[in-house]
């Protein structure tokens, strides 16, 4: 049992910043007017963004060792849920409010609202950078707004829900 405990890294510095920006993101993912996306749409964002998520975490968190979540040694709660919700939360929020003639309004108040969450997740200590700083996140966050999420919502655009 303590090792299982240990695992779940519940007990790392700021722990909370991670849980309470999750919980704030998926309540207002689930409440919401679903002005762009269906509910089907939004399965398929928080999938798709949640696995490149992973995948980019595994990069530059991992191999090139930039940055830590926790304890560097496992593979936290927290750290599964910053990973899995909060990026695709932000994700499901920017696309259901997306038309290009507000692409570049948009894509400024997400990336300050990311930096924002990342700025309090790392003053709260739950992580660490290495070989990083914010400053680095903004042209990471500029690319995902900007290109990848309008081009996801390309692709998802004729998924229909049958609600």
């Amino acid at each position: 049992m303590d090792e299982i405990i240990k695992n779940l890294d519940i007990h790392a510095k700021g722990i909370w910043c991670p849980i309470a920006w999750t919980v704030i993101l998926v309540l207002v993912v689930l409440l919401i007017p679903k002005q762009k996306l269906n509910w089907l749409q939004i399965y398929y964002t928080y999938g798709v963004i949640g696995l490149l998520t992973w995948i980019s975490n595994s990069i530059f968190g991992v191999f090139l060792d930039l940055v830590d979540f926790g304890d560097a040694s496992v593979t936290g709660f927290a750290e599964m849920l910053t990973y899995t919700f909060i990026p695709s939360s932000l994700a499901v929020l920017f696309l259901n409010m997306f038309s290009r003639e507000k692409k570049i309004l948009l894509t400024v108040i997400f990336l300050i609202i990311s930096l924002f969450i990342e700025w309090t997740c790392h003053a709260s200590g739950f992580m660490e950078y290495k070989k990083w700083n914010l400053l680095f996140s903004v042209p990471v966050y500029f690319v995902i707004y900007y290109f990848v999420l309008p081009f996801h919502y390309r692709l998802i655009s004729e998924i229909r829900s049958e609600d």
